[in-house]
């Protein structure tokens, strides 16, 4: 009897300390949200303001995350002695781009346009309302700074295991600071172009094909890596030493691309969002699978590099009109880029003799080129398969030929000093031995090396 009494009392204050704990836990919970309800209630406008500031930094990384992406597609595609010395060269893309282009870059990009060419006039204290911007400055201060380091890494493969270091930092500080800030002027900083029209969501021109022109110049003259031609002409393939690693980055830089083009919104509210990533996905899917498609009828086995690289091409081509067409239009860009890469990079390597080790400039070059002028036919509103005549499209190839004047010039000028110098290429010895060993006096592999 006694033993009934105190296990009914036990239960009893069992019961009382779990009521106990559950109101504990919902004033608790009342206490944090009530401040938050109150605010929002109070002032919309700066939830509004966070939200959007925390999606651009999400995406900023995203876009970061790509880096990582590119050192792993230009790693694996190319030779494993090189392979330090292309994941040097990247993160020193990555960390003297932010540097030259947050001290100079940016300033030249978005600062009070001088004449439509380039922007001046304010410092990162000053005043810039002339932007108009619905994020904090510096929120949009990372989100360009990522951008314009992806630009200048695009050169990085297409100029793989010959180019010396040194060499290789000064154009990528160059390009940064000075190459492609005057285009992003052009095009989001309230210059000549984005006075007329031209469309480019998130950068085909801007980014990629200022890259992209940069990478062909850079390619040509430091030269084809020895080897890849014969006497007569002729192309050797020159394999890459990891295909998975290849792969890897191609997820990577897929993934990165959802931030690279939705964060282009520059906010969480933005309408258009999930059609620019939906446009993103579909591109660069039917992308891929027509560039298997034509190796495979065209090699008779459907080559693994080139699907990876017609998913790039993909992304690279619809990131001017992601928010512009809609989805069918994507699905026929991204076949159209999936078929032009394959002969881009097949006329480059046989017929130009241009030796770019992971076909950065096709995928770059010609897929931004190609993506920025299919919005003058796709887009929606404007575009002349939707009754908008041929104004748009006119505008859209002016910008693609006013970039290639731009950067021809100034990227000739920067590698031909430098090659004038002897300074753009390493010796036949470094090359042989590997640029690891001669650059940077180590193996990236050191355990598989033989002693």
């Amino acid at each position: 009897m006694l033993f009934g009494k105190i296990s009914s009392v036990g239960v009893c204050l069992k019961t009382k300390e779990k009521h106990g704990v559950r109101w504990l836990f919902i004033l608790t919970l009342a206490a944090v949200l009530l401040p938050a309800t109150v605010v929002f209630a109070a002032d919309g406008a700066d939830i509004s303001l966070a939200l959007d500031s925390i999606w651009v930094i999400i995406a900023s990384s995203l876009v970061f995350l790509m880096h990582a992406g590119f050192a792993m597609v230009e790693t694996g595609f190319t030779r494993a002695k090189n392979a330090g010395n292309i994941i040097m060269k990247n993160f020193m893309t990555f960390s003297g781009g932010s540097l030259s282009f947050i001290l100079i870059g940016f300033l030249l990009m978005f600062g009070i346009s001088k004449g439509g060419f380039i922007g001046s006039g304010v410092s990162l204290g000053g005043n810039w309302e002339h932007l108009g911007l619905g994020i904090p400055l510096y929120v949009f201060l990372i989100f360009q700074t990522v951008f314009a380091a992806t630009s200048a890494t695009i050169v990085s493969g297409a100029v793989a295991e010959r180019i010396r270091f040194s060499s290789y930092l000064i154009y990528s500080i160059v390009l940064t600071a000075l190459i492609y800030p005057v285009v992003g002027h052009w095009v989001w900083g309230g210059g000549w172009l984005s006075e007329r029209g031209f469309i480019d969501f998130a950068g085909s021109t801007v980014v990629h094909f200022v890259g992209g022109c940069a990478a062909l110049i850079g390619a040509y003259f430091v030269g084809p890596r020895l080897g890849k031609y014969n006497e007569d002409g002729s192309a050797n393939a020159i394999p890459g030493h990891s295909i998975t690693m290849g792969a890897l980055g191609v997820f990577l830089l897929w993934f990165g691309w959802f931030g690279f083009n939705g964060g282009s919104t520059l906010s969480a509210f933005d309408p258009g969002l999930g059609l620019v990533i939906v446009n993103t996905n579909i591109s660069a899917a039917a992308a891929a699978v027509m560039s298997m498609v034509v190796t495979w009828l065209k090699y008779r086995k459907p080559d693994v590099s080139m699907a990876l690289n017609g998913g790039l091409a993909g992304l690279v081509a619809i990131t001017a009109g992601c928010a512009s067409v809609n989805f069918v239009g994507a699905a026929i860009i991204g076949v159209i880029a999936g078929i032009l890469v394959v002969y881009s990079v097949d006329i480059l390597d046989k017929k130009i003799r241009i030796d770019d080790p992971v076909g950065a400039v096709s995928v770059h070059g010609t897929c931004g080129a190609f993506g920025t002028i299919m919005v003058g036919l796709f887009a929606v509103e404007g575009g002349l398969f939707y009754g908008g005549g041929a104004t748009l499209l006119g505008v859209q190839v002016l910008g693609v030929l006013g970039t290639m004047v731009w950067v021809g010039i100034t990227a000739t000028i920067l590698f031909g000093v430098l090659k004038a110098l002897g300074k753009l290429r390493v010796s036949r010895e470094e090359e042989i031995r590997g640029l690891d060993i001669k650059e940077h006096g180590m193996d990236a592999y050191a355990d598989f090396v033989p002693r």
